[in-house]
């Protein structure tokens, strides 16, 4: 849960600390990284400073548009980014506390070869729906279905679901459905079964010792990288200030998303994840963050080979944002290996990259 996946990056969330403690921890470590040489010369140019290099970048640049989705006979809105204009709708699902800038970075890398739709997720980012606090898996898989069905009416392209953590579930919980007939793929990133559901008896301390107020939207995006959630900071400043909200009260930022609240729902989100998954017909991937997450079903299905799975090394549970040019290329990759086209037929152009596996 952040993402409430519940794995990778929530173990790494750091313990709460003062702003005063963490002030002189960013100063202290600023000056242990200067080298011995140029520690007594004050004329030397300062390095970048904290605000400067922490400081939000819009999103412009990196998708092309952003839209409200209103959902018929509801108060609900659902907020998605766009990019690209030919092939397949890549359509992208984060995960919990996340938000749909969480893929900019990818975006950008795949847009000229594929569609590209991220989608903030009910409590999530700029939507607005009735009750933000009903993260019911049902209720998430609706929300999507009804959000393609709102853009694409009744003959929608071809469609490759991505989910990250808790928007894995939520792409996995969807293909069950089979309610997407133009469903060509679908790739799940850095969640499984087995592991998630033995991490959430962490998730509430995990999500309590984590930092809760921030005085400025700098400080949320430092935390974020030096905590070790996510470790590219184009991306933080892309995607953190989407995951904030002011609170005029305290008069401080606060987490967006209000998953401590939303217990009742976490174990719906991964219960029988791993069969939902090899069930599916299409063409899937399982990229992970690390190479020790496969439970026994998965273990099962990859020898049988079920699915294809990749593990990116040297990142975080993020994999979309720390890496981007690299998930970008294995996304890519999937689309072209599987010829999947805006109507089913391969891409022109796309290179096959070399791509390493465990």
């Amino acid at each position: 849960m952040n993402d409430s996946s519940a794995t990778a990056n929530l173990t790494s969330v750091p313990e709460e600390t003062s702003e005063e403690d963490q002030n002189h921890e960013t100063a202290t470590e600023t000056v242990n990284k200067l080298p011995s040489a140029f520690s007594a010369k004050p004329d030397r140019p300062p390095i970048q400073i904290s605000s400067q290099k922490y400081a939000p970048i819009d999103w412009l640049g990196y998708f092309d548009q952003e839209d409200d989705i209103r959902i018929q006979d509801s108060n609900d809105v659902f907020h998605i980014y766009t990019a690209g204009t030919k092939g397949p709708v890549v359509f992208c699902l984060h995960g919990g506390g996340y938000s749909g800038l969480s893929f900019a970075l990818s975006a950008s890398k795949m847009k000229e070869k594929v569609r590209v739709v991220a989608m903030d997720l009910r409590g999530h980012g700029m939507s607005s729906t009735e009750d933000e606090l009903d993260l019911s898996i049902e209720t998430l898989c609706n929300d999507v279905l009804a959000v393609l069905k709102k853009m694409y009416g009744d003959s929608p392209p071809a469609i490759v679901l991505v989910g990250h953590s808790m928007g894995g579930s939520v792409a996995v919980h969807v293909a069950a459905k089979k309610a997407l007939p133009s469903l060509a793929g679908l790739i799940v990133v850095d969640v499984v079964e087995g592991t998630a559901m033995a991490s959430l008896v962490h998730m509430q301390k995990i999500l309590s010792n984590r930092m809760q107020h921030f005085s400025s939207i700098e400080k949320a995006i430092e935390w974020s990288v030096k905590g070790g959630s996510l470790r590219n900071i184009e991306s933080a400043r892309l995607s953190i200030p989407s995951t904030l909200k002011y609170d005029e009260a305290k008069k401080c930022y606060t987490h967006r998303a209000k998953l401590e609240e939303t217990e009742q729902y976490w174990r719906g989100w991964y219960e029988g994840l791993s069969e939902k998954f090899l069930s599916s017909p299409v063409p899937k991937i399982l990229l992970l963050a690390g190479t020790d997450r496969l439970d026994r079903t998965l273990t099962i299905g990859q020898m049988q080979g079920k699915f294809q799975m990749v593990v990116v090394r040297h990142t975080g549970h993020a994999i979309q944002e720390d890496v981007p040019e690299e998930f970008a290329t294995l996304v890519l990759n999937f689309i072209h290996r599987n010829r999947i086209g805006p109507h089913g037929v391969e891409i022109p152009g796309i290179l096959r990259p070399s791509v390493s596996k465990p």
